[in-house]
């Protein structure tokens, strides 16, 4: 989900077959993605298939592990350039398959965060920066989370290690590009205190220390303020065209991260309650995904070698997607069964039109290129 073309998508343009390759694994996370939205409809009382049905509590895995592991160990892989780190998406994306037909799924998502670890491990010594050590931090999480649970820790043990892979894998890519522009003086100390903060707590969840998922709000409502205050995105959000609608998507991502923060903190996270359910849908769908909206179309190009022109109309998912957060939050905090419901077929709506649009300008730029052009 970085905000900048991987570094190995130069070694793609030398050889175009290489990134049709990848895309059979990034299906398998997209499949992933489908079974994880078809659970979450099963947990609400939803149609869904009978497989997913009675799999319903592997939402989490489904979105978390097998999801963002296939497409965040995807992009790893192109930006390191070797061909043994792609065994991480491959192992991540095999997984979501096999929490479906009751095979050693969690091995394979241990597996996989390992190596994961060691490609971002890689990448961390050719660029020793502090943005590649949050990288390292949050590959890091992901893979002892991974580890525990294979190993039978419950699930809130090591959540707030999974929800830190995501968390802070965004945060360091965005302090990256904070470069960009003069940084006030102590940013990157403060930026500092903020992922060990977060760190600290996921490990206290892991052992069990009571307080931990406090903690872990202040992290979220720390990095919010920090993203807010220093990311470019503050800067460029009144240009027109691509380069503004990232930055709409940054900016209203920052804002639910906010929330579920300022909610982890007076509240605390305890699964199973209603306003932790709001607070982590605020995360990973608010947060979350509008980064995923806002960097598809860099990342797209990067990882398949294709060309993604940027049309108004991708705002539209944009603005689905928060407000079916609105409303599940919402429903979550007012006990509003219908509410949920309706929330979820907006989700879905939602990541309909956004993968909808992108393959609309991926076919519309193919079909320009194929032009004959007249000198």
């Amino acid at each position: 989900m970085s905000g900048r073309p991987a570094v190995g998508a130069a070694r793609a343009r030398m050889a175009p077959g290489l990134a049709w390759r990848r895309l059979p694994v990034l299906a398998l996370g997209l499949l992933s993605l489908l079974l994880g939205v078809l659970s979450g409809w099963a947990r609400l009382g939803l149609p869904a298939p009978v497989p997913v049905a009675q799999g319903a509590g592997q939402h989490a895995l489904w979105m978390i592990l097998a999801f963002f592991g296939t497409v965040i160990a995807l992009e790893r892989a192109v930006a390191l350039g070797s061909r043994w780190a792609y065994v991480a998406p491959l192992l991540a994306g095999l997984g979501g398959v096999l929490l479906l037909r009751g095979g050693p799924a969690l091995l394979c998502f241990a597996l996989s965060s390992t190596i994961l670890l060691a490609a971002t491990l890689q990448l961390w010594r050719r660029q020793p920066e502090p943005h590649a050590g949050v990288l390292v931090l949050a590959a890091a999480g992901h893979a002892v989370g991974c580890g525990l649970f294979w190993a039978g820790a419950a699930l809130n043990a090591v959540l707030p290690l999974w929800l830190g892979f995501l968390v802070l894998t965004i945060a360091g890519e965005r302090l990256e590009l904070s470069r960009l522009r003069p940084r006030a003086p102590g940013a990157l100390l403060s930026f500092a205190l903020w992922v060990g903060l977060h760190a600290g707590a996921a490990l206290g969840a892991a052992w069990g220390l009571p307080g931990s998922d406090r903690f872990l709000g202040g992290a979220w409502l720390g990095l919010a303020l920090w993203l807010m205050r220093h990311d470019v995105a503050r800067h460029t959000v009144r240009q027109r065209g691509l380069t503004g609608y990232i930055a709409v998507c940054l900016l209203s991502g920052y804002g639910w991260l906010l929330l579920a923060g300022a909610w982890g903190v007076t509240h605390g996270l305890p699964l199973g309650t209603p306003g932790t359910d709001a607070a982590l849908h605020a995360l990973l769908l608010g947060f979350v995904f509008a980064m995923v909206m806002g960097h598809a179309p860099i990342i797209g190009p990067a990882l398949l070698r294709i060309q993604l022109p940027f049309h108004p109309a991708q705002y539209l998912p944009v603005i689905v997607l928060h407000v079916s957060v609105a409303g599940r939050v919402a429903a979550d905090l007012l006990s509003i069964p219908w509410g949920r419901s309706v929330a979820a077929w907006g989700h879905a709506l939602a990541l309909v039109l956004f993968i909808g649009l992108l393959v609309w300008r991926a076919r519309a730029a193919s079909s320009s290129s194929s032009l004959p052009r007249h000198v």
